[in-house]
């Protein structure tokens, strides 16, 4: 027996392809947001010797820092006169901790920070550290009184600086003793004395908490 169709399906099947595809909805796939991380920094050890290992260990967090990223690319990167430059990297574990090691070679002070670039399911994320402090080992005593000073200026009990045969005038000096660290200016001549290298004012000697002769660490 013939059934006519009712004339909505008659029109559907009538219709050119092109009509129908525009006249249908189509079904779209869920668009995927990635979500935002956390980089949580736990502990970190930034003033060391040359050849001697830095390390920053902390957590890649998701999920509104409630779940822990595995798997994940970490960098630790310097900051140089051309930006950011990546000097170690690691991935995350099970729980998305990470433990960054760098050993440097070279003296110096400069800006780090800890990066996640993120992936198609989290954005990335960044955390600046301060600054990674690279000394070496130098001899030195300390002067005080008054008098003026080589690089202009007298000296005072208040004088932060160091005096050195060769550095520049103004040159900034990191300084560290018994967990203490200072940046200060060489500001005068000397030690003429063999083997040392600086002569810390006496406000620079008391800011260390530091003797009278004897080894510092520095950074120049």
């Amino acid at each position: 027996m013939f059934v006519p169709a009712p004339p909505a399906q008659l029109a559907l099947a009538q219709a050119p392809v092109g009509a129908l595809s525009s006249a249908l909805p189509l079904a779209t796939p869920p668009i995927e947001r990635s979500a935002s991380t956390t980089l949580s920094v736990r502990r970190s050890s930034l003033d060391v010797l040359d050849g001697h290992q830095a390390t920053v260990s902390g957590t890649l967090l998701g999920d509104h820092r409630s779940v822990g990223l595995p798997g994940r690319m970490v960098t630790l990167q310097a900051l140089g006169r051309h930006g950011w430059s990546t000097i170690a990297h690691t991935h995350t574990a099970i729980s998305g901790r990470f433990q960054l090691r760098y050993v440097p070679w070279r003296t110096g002070s400069e800006q780090v920070r800890v990066r996640f670039a993120g992936d198609a399911t989290g954005l990335g994320a960044r955390r600046r550290l301060g600054r990674l402090n690279v000394y070496r080992l130098a001899e030195v005593s300390w002067y005080g009184g008054g008098g003026s000073l080589a690089c202009g200026g007298s000296l005072t009990g208040a004088t932060l600086g160091v005096a050195n045969k060769t550095l520049p005038c103004g040159t900034l000096v990191m300084l560290r003793y018994g967990g203490r660290s200072i940046q200060v200016p060489v500001v005068d001549r000397g030690p003429y004395v063999a083997g040392r290298e600086f002569d810390l004012t006496q406000a620079t000697k008391e800011a260390l908490g530091f003797g009278d002769t004897g080894q510092v660490w520095s950074t120049r």
